[in-house]
């Protein structure tokens, strides 16, 4: 296969992060590990709520497949969004990464009664967000591979 060839099928992914320098990082790194997909990224709770929803700026957005969110948002906390996905029967099936600082964040967010998909620690390091991204696409590929019942 021709090194400039993609991996895998497209998925569309929303990547809701406040912070632009992660935001570069994560895009970046998704391009280089070769997975063919759209990243999309947003940087509010309200942003990605009106992306999922296709309404305003973003009427014209796909629905991603998997949305990687950062509960530390401005305005609309990600806690906010995660319950708001939970409670809508067109949304509740995406798949939601939640994105941590530490193993506490994820203490927190079970602690207000909402649950993800799944909960990954947020690279610190460049040399991370390798690691970071294929933990994305092998929740990705299970995933897909073994859907389950929220």
């Amino acid at each position: 296969m021709p090194e400039d060839e993609m991996i895998g099928d497209p998925i569309d992914i929303l990547l809701v992060e406040p912070n632009p320098g992660d935001t570069r990082l994560f895009t970046e790194t998704f391009e280089e590990a070769k997975v063919m997909n759209a990243v999309h990224d947003v940087s509010s709770g309200e942003d990605a709520l009106d992306f999922v929803h296709q309404r305003g700026a973003y009427e014209d957005s796909p629905r991603p497949d998997v949305i990687l969110l950062d509960p530390q948002l401005p305005g609309k906390s990600g806690m906010d969004v995660l319950a708001e996905l939970n409670d809508d029967p067109e949304l509740c099936e995406t798949p939601v990464v939640v994105l941590t600082s530490s193993e506490v964040g994820e203490k927190i967010i079970r602690s207000h009664g909402l649950e993800a998909d799944t909960y990954i620690q947020k690279p610190v390091e460049v040399g991370e967000f390798v690691e970071f991204v294929q933990s994305i696409e092998d929740f990705w590929l299970a995933f897909v591979q073994q859907p389950t019942d929220r």
